[in-house]
């Protein structure tokens, strides 16, 4: 049996109870209201005892409904800081640890997959993990040739957990959407759950790994730890130790935000362009900065882990997104409606006014107009409040606007990225990197005239 709580009838109770959770909680807040103490006060409480249950339900069931909240948590700066505050805590906390897996659970697993005498790979292994996610957790260790490595333990029954959750977390998705008002949740459940069979495969995971530390082996700013060994359920790196991007969110200097955010920017569009994979995960769990930049060891390079979810682009990034941003720069109208609606993002059946879908465009490309761009949490909560507003021109427009299924990994891993760069508060030269690495951003006649960018 599996420490894991697995069976759906147990789960889909425990995720029954955060609606039903929320709905008693607000009748609680109304009673507190009846008896006199301030809406402010007791909207303050209500969001903070909301945010506690959240994290309990999610990490003790990891699985999809951890993998839900991770999902979330990075979407958190786009709240009004009055709803924002109590979250940003119990949902950071989904971001670096959850109740972890037995120790004798980790022993059986690893003794089913690399035989009985399992500790012989090893020269030293510790039994508290050192990290737990949605569907597995990290033990430190030492491999037998002397390297500290990273053991990736899945967790038993993680498979059918994270159907059941993401199944369950769907017919839950309209009692959710509260919790970040104007984004439609169903997709983003649907999204997840597509790529179930995908994450569970560490075969998969510890190939675009790997692609990722050859490419990045020599870089100057990027570390990817390297894939030591890898089997059913099993996935030995090398260890990196690092400070978390979710204390440089929390406790960081500017420096080390701009830094942060720098790096994050880059490996955002650099990654595709080099290894023709698109890290499609980017929550501050996956992140570290390292010292030892190219300034010295006061510099800062960014460690990146966790490729269990990645979109193939072996081309790099569509250049059609380079194409329209760089038209919605130089106000061409007509051409970038032209390229949105061959792309699939206006349907036939629509007719839009380019000048208005023009406007819908400028306020999201803003970080690029400029050599660089402040990402702020009050810039952030703007934008999704201009296109949830429904009196607003911009949430009628975008109704009517589609996002093609080839885009729609591509357009949540920039939302998430640009939602971490919002909660680290980072200064950004964003147009420098879509220069680079954006196929389509510089015309053709520019970019042939421009040395090649530096790997």
């Amino acid at each position: 049996m599996s420490d894991l709580p697995r069976k759906a009838v147990t789960r889909t109770a425990k995720l029954a109870a955060l609606p039903l959770g929320f709905a008693g909680r607000a009748t609680w807040g109304l009673g507190k209201r009846i008896v006199g103490e301030s809406a402010e006060i007791v909207g303050r409480e209500l969001q903070q005892r909301t945010a506690e249950q959240l994290f309990k339900v999610l990490g003790e069931l990891k699985g999809g409904a951890m993998k839900f909240g991770q999902a979330l948590s990075v979407f958190e700066s786009a709240l009004p800081e009055e709803v924002a505050g109590p979250y940003r805590a119990a949902l950071t906390k989904l971001q670096e640890a959850a109740p972890p897996m037995p120790t004798r659970t980790v022993h059986r697993v690893l003794e089913e997959r690399l035989g009985a005498n399992w500790q012989e790979f090893f020269l030293e292994f510790e039994d508290k993990p050192s990290a737990a996610a949605s569907i597995g957790q990290v033990h430190r260790g030492v491999w037998h040739d002397g390297r500290e490595v990273a053991v990736k333990v899945q967790y038993p029954g993680a498979g059918e957990a994270l159907l059941s959750d993401l199944n369950q977390l769907s017919r839950f998705a309209r009692l959710l959407g509260p919790l970040i008002p104007g984004m439609d949740i169903k997709p983003l459940i649907a999204e997840l759950r597509d790529r179930v069979s995908e994450e569970l495969d560490y075969g998969l995971e510890a190939q675009a790994q790997q692609v990722h530390a050859e490419e990045f082996a020599d870089d100057p700013d990027v570390v990817v730890p390297a894939v030591v060994h890898q089997c059913y359920q099993v996935l030995v790196t090398e260890w990196i130790d690092g400070v978390p991007l979710s204390e440089i969110i929390s406790d960081g200097t500017q420096e080390q935000r701009d830094r942060a955010g720098q790096l994050l920017a880059r490996f955002l569009f650099s990654g595709p362009a080099r290894t023709g994979l698109l890290h499609a995960d980017p929550h501050p769990g996956n992140f570290r900065l390292l010292p030892g930049g190219p300034g010295g060891e006061e510099d800062w390079r960014l460690g990146v882990l966790d490729f269990g979810t990645v979109d193939r682009l072996p081309g790099g990034l569509p250049t059609p997104i380079g194409d329209s941003l760089r038209m919605t720069l130089d106000d061409e109208a007509e051409a970038v409606y032209e390229l949105l609606r061959a792309e699939g993002f206006v349907k036939e059946s629509i007719d839009l006014d380019p000048d208005a879908v023009l406007d819908y465009l400028r306020p999201i490309i803003e970080p690029a107009l400029v050599d660089e761009f402040t990402f702020t949490r009050a810039w952030m909560r703007s934008q999704a409040a201009r296109i949830a507003d429904i009196r607003s021109p911009a949430y009628q427009l975008g109704k009517q606007l589609n996002l093609p299924p080839a885009y729609l990994l591509i357009h949540r891993v920039t939302l998430s990225t640009i939602g971490v760069l919002c909660q680290l508060g980072a200064t950004v030269r964003l147009r420098e990197e879509l220069e680079a690495w954006l196929p389509g951003f510089v015309p053709e006649e520019d970019a042939a005239e421009e040395p090649a960018a530096e790997a």
